[in-house]
């Protein structure tokens, strides 16, 4: 793996410290406006005893408030173990511990010891990976019904962001980066595992994607 994508260098960034403030803020405000819309539509598809695979949720908010909704259980993935003790305190605090299981890894690389689930979401994960391909495409294959994704909508501004931010990372000596992928190749590599877009919205600053498994009834979460 290469530094840009190694776990130091993601913990540096996403250290215990933004943890505890994304618990505390999931807490006291709930979901950020664009995770809420992605936890809307899924949940209008219908979520009442489904399985849950949320990749590189951090504190596992979206997958949270699935299992609000009628989920059964969730896994929540993360590339770093920083997540780790804030996650475990919120579900706590929640009474929800039994029902989610919490994996450190990196799902590009190790997709296949992670099992299945009828939904499945990334939520502003995808311009944290330099591998797009990789990680939509094993995330797609581990959707037995819906696929929610959340992405840089393509604006002029976020290419000059990317390159600022970039180059700030650099001048810290953090080896984190920045990466725009273009939305309509995202969309490609979900839909090449059999999925069809049901939903999209480009918003100013962030693109959501909902896809729908075509063969849904063949494909049942493991």
């Amino acid at each position: 793996m290469s530094a840009c994508c190694s776990a130091d260098a993601y913990a540096k960034l996403f250290d215990d410290k933004t943890a505890r403030r994304d618990a505390r803020y999931f807490l006291q405000k709930g979901l950020d406006p664009t995770g809420r819309r992605m936890v809307d539509v899924v949940v209008e598809r219908g979520v009442r005893d489904a399985t849950v695979l949320e990749v590189g949720g951090g504190v596992g908010a979206l997958g949270i408030e699935l299992l609000r909704a009628g989920a059964v259980r969730a896994t929540s993935v993360d590339l770093v173990s920083t997540y780790e003790h804030a996650a475990r305190e919120l579900l706590e605090t929640l009474d929800l511990t039994g029902r989610v299981e919490r994996r450190v890894l990196d799902f590009a690389r190790a997709a296949s010891d992670v099992p299945q689930a009828d939904i499945v979401l990334l939520h502003r994960v995808i311009c944290c990976y330099p591998d797009m391909e990789t990680l939509v495409g094993a995330a797609a294959d581990h959707a037995g019904r819906l696929l929610a994704l959340s992405f840089p909508a393509d604006r002029w501004w976020w290419h000059i962001g990317r390159v600022l931010t970039n180059m700030w990372f650099r001048l810290r000596g953090c080896a984190f980066r920045l990466y725009l992928h273009h939305p309509h190749r995202i969309l490609e590599v979900a839909e090449h595992a059999g999925l069809r877009p049901i939903m999209q919205r480009r918003g100013w600053i962030w693109q959501i994607a909902v896809l729908e498994r075509t063969n849904a009834g063949n494909q049942s979460a493991e």
